[in-house]
């Protein structure tokens, strides 16, 4: 197979891989924050103690992260063509993908926001705020270098993922890499597709700890007593406005 048949089938292998773990990633970051904040909250001496809660969720998230994704696949076949209306195809894929990616991201999340100082938190309770206040205010601000570092993470995983997803249909880079390049014997369509990957996840890799850095420097995590110093001048303003 020469350039010009591999380039057509290469572009949109990158666009269905592209597609799908955008989509996964969106819902990935959209379930796993809340249930990674949830974990934190209801630990022993979270905001929202509640220690069984805390144990069943965090079993829940333990289980669904320890299956194999390529049985994960197989088991939520119904359930796919449920959503979708098929088991095949790149929309199919983003079920499992997603599903796959939550309890994932939680986990990161929840190590993320652990890292913040909790005076920081207890300063904000001091001055009247609740815990959505200490949410909005404190544990995603000062984590939010952290999350973007783990979406980069859930992002390079989903990838890995997807590439699985191609031998059940689903299209993508994995799937041009295994019906060509190990079926057909087409190995420097194989090879072209690993360095694909290769590429895609660095440029991934690279945005990703960017991001994280100019967060960084921006403020985030920059000291507990710069940010002590803002959240009381925040609320001094917003006492001076009741007046």
């Amino acid at each position: 197979m020469n350039w010009t048949e591999m380039r057509p089938l290469l572009e949109q292998a990158c666009w269905d891989t592209l597609y799908m773990v955008g989509w996964s990633t969106l819902i990935a970051v959209v379930g796993g924050l809340p249930l990674g904040l949830l974990l934190v909250l209801t630990e022993r001496g979270g905001l929202l103690q509640n220690v069984l809660a805390n144990k069943v969720v965090g079993q829940i998230v333990n289980i669904a992260r320890s299956m194999p994704f390529i049985i994960l696949m197989v088991a939520l076949m119904g359930f796919t063509r449920w959503i979708t209306g098929s088991t095949i195809g790149r929309e199919a894929a983003i079920v499992p993908l997603a599903i796959g990616a939550i309890p994932f991201f939680a986990r990161l999340v929840e190590t993320a926001v652990r890292e913040v100082d909790h005076g920081l938190v207890e300063a904000v309770q001091a001055m009247g705020g609740n815990t959505w206040t200490v949410v909005r205010k404190v544990l995603v601000p000062e984590a939010l270098p952290s999350l973007i570092s783990s979406a980069t993470t859930t992002v390079v995983a989903l990838i890995g993922y997807s590439a699985m997803a191609g031998t059940v249909g689903a299209g993508g880079l994995g799937d041009i890499a295994i019906r060509y390049g190990y079926q057909r014997f087409e190995t420097d369509l194989m090879w072209i597709t690993v360095a694909v990957l290769a590429v895609v996840i660095s440029v991934i890799q690279f945005a990703g700890d960017y991001a994280a850095r100019a967060l960084h420097r921006r403020g985030g995590r920059s000291g507990a007593a710069p940010r002590l110093r803002l959240l009381k001048a925040e609320a001094a303003a917003s006492e001076v406005g009741k007046v």
